[in-house]
């Protein structure tokens, strides 16, 4: 049995956004063998950091430390979010700057050193779109995923991490396709 944490990026609260059911469709899965947990990014109330020395020394708002708590607690993270303008949206970009603050995800030892303090977590990105995924993969490359694993994720220890993309996401054929692969995820836990 795993614990799992499901980070629900999409910044709309609309429960009939495609996010949002992937988001139910892998808890129910994972539920039949796993502890799971959830953050709904868009039922949050936090102000965008605008300040890096309030990033260094600030704390983050109190709404968010139950989100730092589900995160702490997870061995296993599940980030959805569509791709909007080609990258993360911007809602769930200020979540993770809010969360992944220096005492919960690094810790500085000075001069530019610092230990990752998420050591020992995997996560899964499943990330929606409008285009083929083949071709968000062959001509964009992945770059704003790749982005967000590597200087996000990677940055503050959690690895592996693995990438889903549900591309065609207009198309119902394509959508039901989606939610069977990401049954799958969560009854695999992966």
């Amino acid at each position: 049995m795993s614990r799992i944490t499901i980070i629900n990026g999409h910044p709309h609260g609309d429960p009939d956004h495609y996010v949002h059911a992937l988001a139910r469709t892998y808890a129910d899965a994972a539920r039949k063998k796993h502890e799971v947990r959830s953050i709904e990014v868009a039922s949050l109330d936090f102000p965008i950091l605008r300040d890096p020395d309030d990033w260094k020394s600030g704390d983050p708002p109190p709404g968010l430390r139950k989100a730092q708590n589900d995160i702490d607690w997870a061995e296993h993270l599940v980030i959805l979010y569509p791709l909007w303008l080609g990258d993360v949206p911007a809602l769930l970009k200020a979540f993770l700057e809010q969360v992944a603050r220096p005492g919960f995800a690094i810790d500085p030892l000075g001069d530019g050193f610092f230990r990752k303090l998420l050591l020992g977590k995997s996560a899964r990105l499943i990330v929606t779109m409008g285009m083929p995924a083949a071709g968000y993969r062959l001509y964009f490359q992945e770059h704003s995923v790749k982005s967000l694993k590597r200087n996000v994720l990677h940055f503050v220890g959690i690895s592996p991490v693995k990438i889903t993309l549900i591309g065609d996401v207009e198309n119902e054929r394509y959508r039901e396709k989606g939610i069977r692969k990401v049954e799958k995820l969560g009854l695999q836990a992966r």
